[in-house]
């Protein structure tokens, strides 16, 4: 037992910090290539979400945003540029909106239960806003490949079928089960 809390105790080091970003980034981006196609302007519902969202309650919030900014942007590139879905910018808009995800969910890590569902909600809503706000911007100057609307408020209702991003949601009950059966290997690699 004593053994144990040493283990636990002990900083992870340096070389497995990077392995969990690799690892978990190229999960993050498989979990994006293998996407549930949408008609335009949302092209897509990823897989990845579960992943950087229980990652982000085990790992510190850096490594997460790390991993989640990496992976996304690998993923999202793939299917910009061979799934033929999406603006260029895309990629980058992903590491806008999760990374930050990630450090809002991290947050909550050490905290109940309770706070880390309303973290992870949080955080879903962030995601949401950050990929709402500059889409409605894009689409009223026609920006980035985006067809002009006609102004600022059919602008802003095509920008609102970025709101479809709060489904991301449902994924938080698959997280926190992801986190009860990952966690005690987390520990014992001095990553919580």
């Amino acid at each position: 037992m004593v053994e144990q809390e040493k283990q636990a105790s002990k900083p992870a080091r340096r070389s497995t910090v990077l392995a969990v970003i690799i690892v978990f980034s190229a999960l993050i981006a498989v979990g994006t290539i293998l996407s549930i196609p949408l008609p335009p302007p949302l092209y897509e519902i990823t897989w990845s979400p579960p992943i950087y969202m229980a990652l982000s309650l085990m790992a510190d919030p850096w490594t997460a945003a790390t991993a989640t900014g990496v992976g996304s942007f690998i993923g999202e590139a793939f299917n910009v540029s061979f799934k033929g879905g999406g603006s260029p910018i895309y990629p980058f808009g992903m590491i806008w909106a999760r990374a930050p995800e990630a450090l809002i969910i991290g947050w909550a890590r050490t905290k109940s239960e309770k706070m880390m569902v309303v973290a992870m909600v949080g955080a879903t809503v962030f995601e949401t806003l950050a990929f709402f706000f500059p889409d409605w911007l894009f689409y009223n100057y026609a920006l980035f490949q985006y067809q002009p609307q006609g102004g600022i408020w059919p602008s802003f209702w095509t920008a609102a079928f970025d709101f479809g991003t709060l489904a991301d949601l449902a994924y938080i009950p698959v997280a926190l089960l992801l986190v009860r059966a990952a966690r005690p290997a987390f520990r014992r690699l001095g990553l919580e």
